[in-house]
């Protein structure tokens, strides 16, 4: 499929790809929970004569298209939950499900997939390989990549390169936004729990202050990022809550803190976590109490590959034009689990902008008033289908 042809096409398809990116938005489900989702799907997939399987990481739907000759395979990823927010936009097709929103545009992300599985699936015997569709489940929560993949997704066939895209308003509708190597941070959940000793807040002497050690520890885990880190690496150390004591005038004897890491290098990770442990057993055990961390693993680092960008990239030129195709200065010190398919195998993670200041889609992700420019499903579906023909044919 020529260009040319390739741009009507998605142009013709472009009311569909708003109804069912709307259907999604007034229909959002939270991560794990997206049977009606995973249900519209795959009946998408089946009226395409896609194969089709479910079952996998609880509500995933994985599409293959089989190529008219043999080649490479080829994985697109679309994560599908919503958030647990409310839809306050002024729109028809506002969220109809209280206290749920698709604020993140996994909508989007799904709507194109989908748009680019039906074109792609009506010139399949053009195809030198195979392409597999991964509609993932619970990006915002525990993850869904990490057990698809577990579960086999990448296999039968062997999956050589994986591409996924993320609706963006730093970038406007019309754009792209690429960037080499790290794209976005790790997380890890942290616990710190002190122990100490409670007596009469008259006589403190007697007992072991865990709210006094907590401060202490608070102020000192800061040096972290301050002297323990490189100064051209990046690392956050929060504390987001801290839940200690009974009442004004008992020492109390337990303090739980909850916090997070969020780095962009696996080293600096390790180094990060391990300081921590270090700063709060020494520092409690120097105020004649106890410390303990307790570390929740999260996602690992999103690091692209560089010819997958590099395709990503060519193909951007060629669709949208050079001045089209932005080079994302700096990684994010979000997380994305996306990361998991990447390390699994060369992959890109691409930006795909939607800002529209005309039509006032300014506001950011995670906000409820959220939502996207729907001209950007047409480049994100063009830009997946020439994607695909640029890989697939790369080496013939």
């Amino acid at each position: 499929m020529d260009q040319k042809m390739l741009l009507e096409r998605v142009e013709s398809l472009y009311p569909w790809l708003k109804q069912v990116r709307r259907d999604f938005h007034q229909n959002p489900e939270l991560g794990m929970e997206e049977y009606r989702t995973r249900d519209k799907i795959a009946a998408y997939l089946k009226e395409m004569d896609i194969e089709v399987q479910t079952g996998i990481a609880n509500t995933a739907v994985v599409g293959l298209i089989r190529g008219g000759s043999p080649g490479k395979t080829i994985a697109l990823r679309a994560d599908m939950d919503a958030l647990p927010m409310q839809d306050e936009k002024s729109v028809s097709y506002k969220s109809a499900v209280d206290g749920k929103m698709h604020a993140c545009g996994h909508d989007a992300h799904m709507a194109i997939l989908l748009g680019a599985a039906k074109l792609l699936s009506e010139i399949k015997d053009q195809l030198n390989g195979n392409v597999k569709l991964l509609f993932q489940p619970a990006e915002e929560t525990v993850g869904g990549a990490k057990p698809m993949i577990e579960q086999g997704v990448l296999e039968n066939p062997a999956v050589d390169g994986v591409l996924g895209l993320h609706v963006s308003t730093e970038e406007y509708t019309g754009q792209i936004g690429i960037r080499y190597g790290q794209m976005n941070a790790s997380s890890d959940g942290i616990k710190i729990i002190l122990h100490g000793e409670s007596t009469h807040g008259a006589y403190p002497h007697s007992g072991v202050d865990t709210i006094v050690m907590a401060g202490q520890i608070i102020t000192s885990l800061q040096s972290i990022v301050s002297r323990n880190v490189d100064p051209r690496d990046s690392a956050v150390v929060t504390i987001g809550t801290i839940q200690g004591g009974t009442k004004q005038n008992i020492i109390a004897n337990r303090v739980e803190m909850i916090g997070t890491v969020r780095t962009l290098d696996p080293e600096v990770r390790s180094k990060v976590i391990d300081r921590i442990e270090k700063l709060v057993t020494q520092v409690a055990s120097a105020m004649g109490g106890r410390g303990e961390v307790l570390r929740e693993e999260g996602y690992t680092a999103l690091v692209n590959d560089d010819r997958m960008v590099d395709l990503v990239r060519n193909t951007g030129r060629g669709l949208l034009g050079e001045e089209n195709v932005l080079e994302v200065k700096h990684a994010t010190l979000g997380v994305e689990d996306f990361a998991y398919f990447a390390a699994a195998v060369p992959g890109a993670f691409f930006r795909l902008g939607c800002r529209n200041e005309e039509k006032e889609i300014i506001y950011d992700g995670h906000t409820t008033l959220f939502d996207i420019d729907e001209e950007a499903l047409k480049t994100g579906v063009a830009m997946q289908v020439s994607n695909v023909f640029s890989f697939l044919g790369e080496g013939q």
